[in-house]
């Protein structure tokens, strides 16, 4: 849908009125309210909104740095999804990510290691017919171990890199045996670090996000 909605779409968007202009965007964008190459006007977002242009060009302006929205000729637009991008993506967050568990392996602390086990041990818990859950608790382990990485510049690149990958439904995680194989490679991950054996934890990494990569383009190529 553009941006002059559905109603039900439109009251969606004006039901969360305590998440910020930008948000609420976002938020549409990524659960699919807003479609790949729905065009976003200023005075229709605005309206649904019920905020004035100003906090939506702002928020449309920090949705093109994040890679959300496009600008072409007609205007701003949802960006569109295509399997070269997934391709750019995955091979991006590889590098970082294996980066990030090396420096983990470095510079962990003993609370770093508690954290990541403790949302280890919450991983079977998941409801798995509950797939924002399913999101919601890989997204919760990956920033803890960026967090462990104690890099802030490969936190906040790997921060918008997996903001893109919000962007390609469903979450991968949803294919069968997929959730436990993953939490099994966290498992090895968390394991490398604690050992401080950096090189081994960036090879699980990098397998790790291999496999979601190869799921990711067929789940695309699937009509």
């Amino acid at each position: 849908m553009g941006a002059g909605g559905n109603a039900t779409s439109s009251e969606s968007l004006r039901g969360r009125v305590k998440a910020s202009p930008y948000e609420r965007l976002r938020d549409a964008i990524l659960s699919g309210e807003f479609e790949p190459g729905a065009p976003l006007v200023e005075t229709a977002l605005a309206d649904i909104l019920q905020v004035s242009r100003t906090p939506v060009r702002e928020a449309l302006s920090k949705l093109e740095y994040d890679g959300l929205v496009s600008r072409e000729r007609r205007g701003l637009v949802v960006r569109q999804r295509t399997a070269d991008e997934i391709l750019d993506i995955y091979q991006t967050r590889i590098v970082l990510e294996s980066a990030v568990v090396r420096h983990a392996a470095e510079r962990r602390t003993a609370n770093d290691l508690l954290l990541l086990r403790g949302l280890l041990a919450r991983w079977d818990s998941v409801d798995l017919s509950d797939r924002s859950a399913m999101r919601e608790a890989n997204q919760a382990f990956h920033e803890a171990l960026w967090r462990a990485g104690h890099n802030v510049c490969l936190s906040d690149l790997l921060s918008r890199l997996a903001l893109q990958v919000h962007r390609f439904p469903p979450t991968t995680l949803g294919e069968p045996g997929r959730w436990a194989e993953a939490g099994a490679e966290h498992a090895q991950i968390v394991d490398a670090v604690e050992r401080r054996d950096g090189d081994e934890a960036a090879r699980i990494t990098s397998q790790h996000f291999e496999e979601s990569m190869a799921i990711r383009l067929r789940l695309m190529a699937t009509p």
